[in-house]
């Protein structure tokens, strides 16, 4: 009974639904509650009236109309506006969710749905044991309607692909690692537990994924345009906010990916999982053709693919047993050492009294203008721009033009088996971007020049000590691609070999040739990196992804101010691109280098950015919400600045400040 002096006019009867963890009936209550009541009393007298022997310390307040937590505990009832006509739902704050990962194997896992979804991807990459967890995030596909039919008479068959990580015992879903990347002392025994022992024990994550049937690829593959591409970027979940305030239920299906392309401390001996789900979705994103690459790099790809399956196949477990123990602070004092040396040799120039210098002779090709073929000219690289002259003699006259480079685009247009060695500049001025081809006579011109331009590209002189490594990197992408076998070394026996060569290219390249010419050409690729081993063969697939000239773009329809029409923005990891929608073609390209500052006008929902030079680029976004672009902006801004400083420690208020829009 309740008596007549709880009846005053500040009083009233709050409807809560309680949510129990096992599946039993969900029960309700009424609770006679004045608005001064803080949301920690109210849910102390609501467990009391429960009086289920049950640990409610899960349980959190959703009000679902308002779609909110009430979380802060010592906040009333009328500060958060709850009123009589409200209900809210007593309920668990981690729940199930089913975590498609870029191996494209599904997993179901504990996830926080009250914490913001950047919290909720750090606890499940700690569960995973994949390091930097900030470049990660979850994607929520479009509703397609057809694939939700196809899911429905499928339904059993793919609740027995999904896999329990509470049932999987070891490195998974313990999250055993410091904040030094090294492992701390075992919870059962109290033994130190070695690092490597950790991350390469057994975790099913490590361990690539077979190729599928041609006949299932052909199933998932579909052309995507870049306004497929944008509705799917579309998808990316805002990392300010909870997952159940995104619309999200437990037991969804939600897609974990590397979100930026921005890849900090690549480290075999910690990243076992990391490089090994990297790699498998750069796999599938040359296997959909998600990102373009031409016949001879689809080639390469197919070859590292083979040899990494190979390899997988034949692996055998490893044995840890006689390793030493790893002293943790000694091993954090060693990652310290290498990391600061690492921070000096980019930044120190050789000797600062030499200023380097590229002269040869190339040919120069410029599609808008009169020249409609190459012409040879003499060419000097010096600083960040080229000059080209009439001739050698000629060159301590005026130049015929000069290229200034900084901020341009670089772009290879080589052919390894036609000795096709091309570079295609794409040059910033004021009405667009102007094209210049450049072609060179061999591997060692074309690896010293195009090492030149990239630097030149981003402000950096040939001083550098890092141009070397750009030179050595370039010359060893292109060994790779090379589909020759090595000098000295006998054709593969095709016939020998049991190969099922469809299932690692894309389906469109598979009808193109008959199965035995392309297990022949694949065979002939793979003897260039079949010394390789497993991790260096997927560190190699990685960064062979990486050199395309799609990498890491993803597209958003925009409409600039000022314009009538939509366009197409690509946003990389180092700058924005704005497309012309009918060709497909770069118009302009801006660096994050050279951005002073950006905001977000909320109200009219508009991206304003402001570069050097007083150029000022403004729009909104008819694709998706203003948020996801604000966000994907800020973190490759915060990210690059992270790598450029070496910086180890992540400074997660700056990176939620830059990518969490705020109305």
């Amino acid at each position: 009974m309740v008596t007549a002096a709880e009846y005053g006019h500040n009083s009233w009867d709050l409807l809560i639904q309680v949510d129990q963890r096992e599946g039993d009936e969900t029960m309700k209550f009424k609770i006679r509650v004045k608005g001064d009541l803080h949301i920690g009393g109210l849910m102390l007298k609501l467990v009391e009236k429960i009086k289920a022997p049950q640990d409610w310390s899960d349980h959190a307040l959703w009000w679902e109309r308002r779609n909110i937590w009430l979380l802060k505990t010592h906040w009333t009832l009328d500060k958060y506006g709850v009123q009589a006509d409200a209900t809210l739902r007593f309920t668990p704050q981690h729940k199930a969710l089913c975590l498609q990962l870029p191996n494209m194997k599904t997993i179901r896992l504990a996830v926080t749905f009250s914490a913001v979804v950047f919290r909720a991807v750090v606890e499940i990459c700690r569960a995973l044991n994949i390091r930097r967890s900030e470049e990660l995030s979850l994607l929520k596909l479009p509703d397609d309607t057809k694939k939700k039919k196809k899911k429905d008479k499928n339904k059993d068959d793919m609740e027995d692909d999904v896999i329990d990580m509470d049932n999987i015992g070891g490195p998974a879903g313990t999250g055993l690692y410091s904040k030094t990347m090294t492992a701390t002392y075992d919870p059962e025994s109290g033994t130190p537990a070695s690092a490597t022992s950790l991350w390469f024990g057994e975790n099913p994550l490590t361990a690539s994924q077979p190729n599928v049937a041609p006949e299932e690829l052909a199933k998932m593959f579909q052309p995507l345009s870049m306004e497929d591409k944008a509705a799917i970027n579309a998808g990316w979940l805002d990392s300010s906010s909870s997952l159940m305030e995104q619309g999200v239920q437990e037991n969804d299906r939600l897609l974990l990916r590397f979100k930026y392309h921005c890849f900090f401390d690549l480290n075999p001996k910690y990243d076992a999982v990391r490089i090994t789900q990297l790699y498998e979705q750069a796999r599938w994103s040359i296997l959909l053709e998600e990102i373009e690459c031409t016949e001879e790099e689809m080639l390469m790809f197919a070859s590292l693919q083979y040899h990494i399956c190979k390899l997988t196949m034949c692996a055998k477990p490893v044995d840890h047993s006689d390793e030493p123990e790893i002293d943790e602070v000694e091993a954090a004092l060693s990652h310290l050492e290498t990391a600061l040396e690492g921070r000096s040799t980019d930044r120190i120039l050789e000797d600062i009294t030499d200023i380097p210098k590229l002269e040869d002779t190339l040919k120069l090709y410029r599609p808008k203008r009169l020249l409609r073929t190459f012409k040879d000219y003499w060419f000097v690289f010096r600083d960040t721009s080229i000059s080209y002259y009439k001739n050698k003699e000629s060159a301590n006259s005026e130049p015929i033009e000069q290229l200034h480079l900084r901020g341009c685009e670089v772009v290879p247009d080589v052919n390894v088996t036609e000795k096709k060695f091309g570079i295609k500049l794409l040059l910033p001025v004021a009405d667009g971007m102007n094209e210049v081809y450049i072609r060179c006579e061999s591997e060692t011109q074309y690896a010293k020049w195009k090492a030149a331009c990239i630097l030149a590209s981003k402000g950096k002189t040939m001083a550098y000590s890092s141009y070397r490594t750009e030179v050595k990197n370039i010359q060893s992408f292109l060994q790779m691609k090379s589909l020759a076998p090595p000098p000295g070394q006998a054709s593969p026996d095709v016939d020998s070999m049991e190969m099922n060569a469809e299932c690692f290219v894309s389906p469109r390249y598979s009808k193109k040739y008959k199965a035995k010419q392309l297990t022949t050409r694949i065979l002939e690729a793979h003897q260039n990196i079949s010394q390789l081993s497993l991790m260096d063969a997927k560190m190699r697939f990685i960064q062979a992804w990486q050199s395309l000239p799609e990498f890491g773009i993803k597209y958003y329809i925009v409409r600039f101010k000022g314009s009538k029409k939509d366009e197409i923005l690509g946003i990389s990891y180092n700058r924005l691109i704005r497309i012309d929608p009918s060709t497909r073609l770069p118009v302009t390209t801006w660096r994050y280098s050279n951005m002073k500052q950006w905001n977000v006008n909320w109200e009219i929902r508009q991206v304003a950015i402001e570069f050097d030079q007083n150029v000022l680029v403004a729009f909104t976004c008819q694709s998706c919400d203003c948020r996801v672009v604000h966000e994907y902006i800020g973190g490759y801004i915060f990210l690059s600045t992270r790598a450029k400083d070496q910086n180890e420690t992540l400074d997660e208020e700056l990176f939620r400040k830059l990518t969490g829009g705020q109305e």
